[in-house]
């Protein structure tokens, strides 16, 4: 078991730090909402690797048979690799290559709710928003958030791969 993991989430985390990569590289002069979409694809496209460990383990090491927990635990220990990929990429991106991320977003953010809201709505918002923004800007934080989210995303593939995996 611990063989499949290593190797599926090694190829999970190398595939999420690529995608993650590419798609801040090439997504920098996309609007924010079009790379939170290339952002989740990213995601998603990293985890498939839980399926194919699952099946992999299944068919190759336990002689075709597997259980819903066991394949659980694999698909999430996978998982893990990949939200590790996300996170180390993300805190790479904002201490390194862009450090003014936190602030060019809150920007964009509150224009854009300036363009669509009422003075009033406006007000109230921008500044749920930059307490928002004052709280959990740090980059040790929002590499954690996106671990956590990969994480999630991932423990909701492995259900669904153990569900249609399991075998007795």
């Amino acid at each position: 078991m611990k063989k499949t993991i290593l190797k599926y989430g090694g190829y999970s985390l190398l595939m999420a730090s690529g995608l993650f990569l590419i798609a801040l590289l090439i997504g920098k002069s996309l609007d924010y909402s079009v790379q939170e979409v290339i952002g989740y694809v990213s995601m998603a496209l990293s985890l498939i690797f839980v399926f194919f460990g699952i099946r992999h383990y299944r068919d190759n090491e336990n002689e075709g048979k597997i259980s819903f927990g066991k394949a659980l635990l694999i698909g999430l220990l996978i998982s893990l690799f990949a939200g590790l990929g996300f996170a180390i990429i993300d805190y790479i991106y904002t201490t390194a290559i862009n450090p003014d991320f936190a602030v060019e977003y809150e920007t964009k953010m509150l224009a854009d709710m300036k363009a669509t809201l009422s003075p009033a709505e406006y007000e109230e918002q921008s500044k749920a928003l930059k307490e928002q923004m004052a709280q959990y800007s740090g980059s040790g934080f929002m590499a954690f958030i996106m671990f956590a989210t990969v994480v999630m995303m991932g423990f909701v593939i492995s259900l669904i791969s153990g569900l249609i995996l399991q075998r007795k």
